[in-house]
């Protein structure tokens, strides 16, 4: 069985979901962000600037600088509320509506009487946002923050910045915490670019998409349907009796994970198909996929379930036996 966003109808499109301009504490306009995004070949970004009183709680609006090849998607980087270390809370909701209410955070120190991290991530999830929790091991989140914001998508598990100048960009274990607690979540690599020194271009999403439009993309988003990279690509996952196949860009090491300290991996030079026996892991609630190339850069799969897999399975068996001249499922 293909796994999504593989077996998906449409093409791919490369974008990067965490950026900032000069319209909060970026160093450049948001008409270059974006011309430095479309020549370095993205399809797509979301400009996410900080959503503070200081700068009128801008949701800055990129819609000018779209074209037949390059889109936009509108959000911002949320703050209200502390964190159980006491700082304001750090939250990215792409695919806000141009008119969401502020909350009352006149800058980047909690005050009272404003909502809480879980609240505001709740309200952008309403307006129709895909929100994720932003660079965790920067953010110094503990899992009981983690935990509090339900109405998460995603954790960026790869933020470009934080890991460049404060080596802090990582939100991985974080993500298998929770996924190992029930949560269905995905992850996303982002960059987190203030064009003040050298932080784009680092990690970025892959979304599955029928067309390169706001609203093609945002439902990919929510639907999972999209893998994150440093550069090496992902051109399939199937999950066949207890195995995972993979095909990739060449790669040295290709990884499936599971909960706790359990994973597996097949290494070799110049890789571009794997194929892991799972052994013990294909009883494991989740897996994910991690491909790493020769000079060290990490392309991620989404989690997936495999009782999900088989219960897609059965029900595929149980309509071809029903009907024989029905088509065979997707290989």
């Amino acid at each position: 069985m293909q796994l999504p966003p593989f077996d998906t109808p449409g093409r791919f499109f490369r974008g990067n979901l965490h950026t900032h301009s000069d319209m909060t504490d970026g160093a450049l306009p948001p008409q270059e962000v974006c011309r430095r995004y479309k020549a370095e070949g993205y399809d797509f970004i979301a400009l996410t600037d900080h959503f503070v009183g200081r700068w009128n709680y801008p949701i800055t609006d990129t819609t000018p600088y779209r074209d037949e090849n390059f889109t936009t998607l509108l959000g911002a980087e949320l703050h209200s509320g502390a964190q159980e270390n006491g700082a304001l809370w750090h939250l990215l909701a792409v695919g806000l509506p141009a008119d969401f209410e502020p909350s009352h955070s006149p800058d980047f120190q909690p005050v009272l009487g404003q909502e809480t991290g879980p609240e505001i991530a709740e309200r952008a999830r309403k307006a129709g946002a895909f929100v994720a929790l932003a660079h965790p091991q920067w953010s110094g989140l503990t899992m009981a923050d983690a935990r509090s914001i339900t109405a998460a998508h995603a954790v960026e598990i790869y933020n470009h910045e934080s890991h460049s100048f404060a080596d802090r960009g990582t939100g991985m274990p974080t993500l298998d915490l929770l996924l190992s607690e029930g949560r269905r979540l995905t992850l996303i690599a982002t960059d987190d670019a203030h064009f003040k020194a050298p932080d784009a271009f680092g990690g970025w999403v892959m979304v599955k998409a029928r067309e390169n439009t706001p609203e093609a993309l945002l439902d990919a988003l929510k639907a999972g349907l999209f893998y994150s990279s440093q550069g090496p690509e992902i051109h399939g996952i199937w999950y066949e009796n207890g195995r995972v196949r993979v095909k990739c860009s060449a790669a040295t090491t290709v990884i499936v994970q599971a909960p706790g300290n359990a994973s597996t991996m097949v290494t070799g030079s110049s890789l571009t198909e794997a194929t892991i026996a799972l052994g013990q892991l294909a009883q494991s609630p989740w897996l994910r996929v991690t491909v790493i190339d020769r000079a060290g850069k990490r392309a991620w799969s989404n989690p997936f379930w495999p009782a999900d897999l088989a219960d897609q399975a059965n029900l595929a068996d149980q309509a071809q036996a029903s009907d024989p001249d029905a088509p065979p499922p997707r290989p």
